[in-house]
């Protein structure tokens, strides 16, 4: 696959880079080890004073960054900004609260002295999407690094600037050259390295098929993965919700980042009393969004990312379609400009039609009817993902049996799903496994060494 800046919203190649040879990728590997031997012995305070420069750079150059994101992948400048944002604040957030996190924490039994130590393992390779260039990486790096590791970055192929601009980022803050590096790489060279016994770990946040592949190469290996997959996140309105706010934050929460989120939500699940107002609304509010160029501030919906991208939504509503959906507003490409566009599309659908189980990466909503609160959980929990799931309801008996019920990694209530630095991220079934952000996050890639002292 080549590695190539193409802007997805007119088709233009802006430029192209050389993959790394095998020689090169040795050498980058030997860096990073190197560098780890001492990296590894560095202070708390230091490694603080790094992210929070980090930081620094981030919020000082969000719009050059921004821009370099919108440019490549197409999301929208004013979504670009929010997501640097984002990026500082995680920075931020484990220069604080790391120290705390990875402090020896004792414990008493029959030694004089027992205590867990918590110590970095050495390389991670994180294995990155498209979708959110910079968050993806820094939600990753920040804790390995504040944990002592150093990270080696294989970042989607279509992003090679905010790749290499990542890179930048960290060495500009002070970091050593090695402790985290980007290889220009395909995926066909990630295999080998998770092979080297240099790296000790890997983090993957992709496609199914993409986490299956590292997952079992790391599984001969004995190494451990951390994996995010895909998701058809399920958005329950019951009969007690604010129908205006749900159906205002089922806009949101389907449209993020051009409808290409594995959080974002996609199957619209809405009990039968209050379907058709809820319909109504839903509808208004897609028809409302403004399609267009996604430098430009009144812009809701840019391109999709790529020209595969746009062809896979197309053959999966047409497959809905022809197995009974309904479409009512959206359902073609648009062709009377360049760039891979697709409007925001609602598919009145079945639980039976074959495409309903699939995971629809752009902005495609599947409106399911149910009876009643058991129909909905049990159609919510009726798909291979786990990612996540929001449900509305002002009753708190339907709140406490969706917490309990819906087979999740996240549940939010009366609130659209998404990612803070303070809470665990993460996915069970076929969105994947083990955690991100919050303690459990920087837990990931640490080992943690019982100490016991007679």
């Amino acid at each position: 696959m080549a590695i190539a800046t193409i802007n997805p919203a007119t088709g233009e190649l802006l430029r192209t880079f050389e993959p790394l040879n095998d020689s090169e990728i040795g050498a980058k590997i030997d860096l990073a080890q190197q560098v780890f031997l001492k990296y590894r012995h560095t202070s708390f305070d230091t490694r603080s004073h790094l992210l929070n420069s980090s930081a620094e750079i981030l919020e000082q150059d969000k719009a050059k960054f921004a821009a370099l994101m919108t440019l490549e992948m197409g999301k929208t400048y004013k979504s670009a900004i929010a997501e640097v944002e984002k990026c500082a604040l995680v920075c931020r957030y484990y220069a604080e609260t790391a120290p705390q996190f990875l402090a020896d924490k004792s414990v008493e039994t029959d030694a004089s002295a027992s205590f867990i130590r918590y110590q970095p393992l050495g390389i991670i390779l994180a294995v990155m999407p498209w979708n959110f260039p910079f968050w993806q990486v820094f939600r990753f790096a920040a804790p390995a690094l504040m944990a002592g590791n150093v990270g080696i970055l294989k970042h989607a192929s279509n992003v090679p600037q905010c790749a290499i601009a990542i890179e930048e980022i960290f060495q500009k803050a002070g970091f050593e050259a090695g402790v985290f590096q980007t290889f220009l790489i395909g995926a066909n060279k990630v295999a080998d390295i998770i092979t080297d016994d240099r790296v000790k770990a890997a983090t993957l946040t992709g496609s199914e098929p993409a986490g299956a592949s590292l997952a079992a190469t790391a599984g001969k290996e004995i190494k451990k993965v951390v994996l995010e997959l895909g998701g058809s996140d399920p958005f329950i309105v019951m009969e007690s919700a604010d129908l205006e706010l749900a159906a205002t934050t089922a806009t949101s929460a389907r449209m993020l980042n051009n409808g290409q989120s594995c959080i974002a939500a996609k199957r619209f699940i809405v009990t039968e009393t209050i379907a058709d107002k809820f319909e109504q609304l839903l509808l208004q509010k897609f028809q409302a969004l403004k399609i267009g160029d996604p430098m430009s501030t009144d812009t809701d919906i840019g391109p999709l990312a790529t020209p595969n991208i746009l062809q896979d939504i197309d053959s999966q509503v047409k497959a809905a379609v022809n197995n009974g959906a309904k479409v009512l507003t959206g359902g073609n490409p648009i062709d009377d400009r360049p760039g891979n566009f697709y409007p925001p599309t609602i598919l009145k659908i079945s639980k039976e039609n074959p495409i309903a189980k699939e995971e629809f990466f752009g902005p495609v909503a599947m409106l399911f009817r149910v009876k009643d609160i058991n129909a909905a959980i049990e159609l919510a929990n009726d798909t291979p993902f786990g990612l996540g799931a929001s449900a509305w309801s002002n009753d708190e008996s339907e709140q406490k049996r969706f917490i309990n019920e819906i087979e999740a990694g996240s549940v939010f209530i009366n609130g659209m799903v998404k990612s803070d630095p303070r809470l665990p991220f993460g996915g069970i079934k076929h969105s994947g496994y083990g955690r991100e952000l919050s303690i459990q996050g920087i837990h990931e890639f640490v080992n943690v060494k019982t100490v016991w002292q007679k």
